[in-house]
């Protein structure tokens, strides 16, 4: 029996923001508190991806996680890759 392999979303989320003046990631863009990577997050979902893997620095994990990341897991595995400058 051949098991076919989900694909898994790959999104980088590493930027610090420093022109636009904070974490645009986790800044909403509707009325309803929707940020822009929900809608790609949703998309990716219905089309059956069923992994999402970010693609962050440490220095924002934790605001990550709580406005994006944990939520998501509800929905869909989430995973964490860190990068960073050596």
């Amino acid at each position: 029996m051949e098991m076919k392999k989900k694909p898994v979303l790959v999104i980088m989320a590493a930027g610090m923001g420093s022109r636009y003046g904070g974490l645009k990631q986790i800044d909403p863009v509707d009325a309803h508190g929707n940020k822009i990577i929900d809608f790609s997050i949703y998309d990716a979902v219905e089309a059956g991806f069923e992994k999402v893997v970010f693609i962050i620095k440490k220095a924002i994990e934790k605001e990550f996680k709580e406005h994006i990341g944990d939520r998501m897991a509800a929905h869909v595995k989430v995973e964490y890759v860190y990068q960073e400058l050596f």
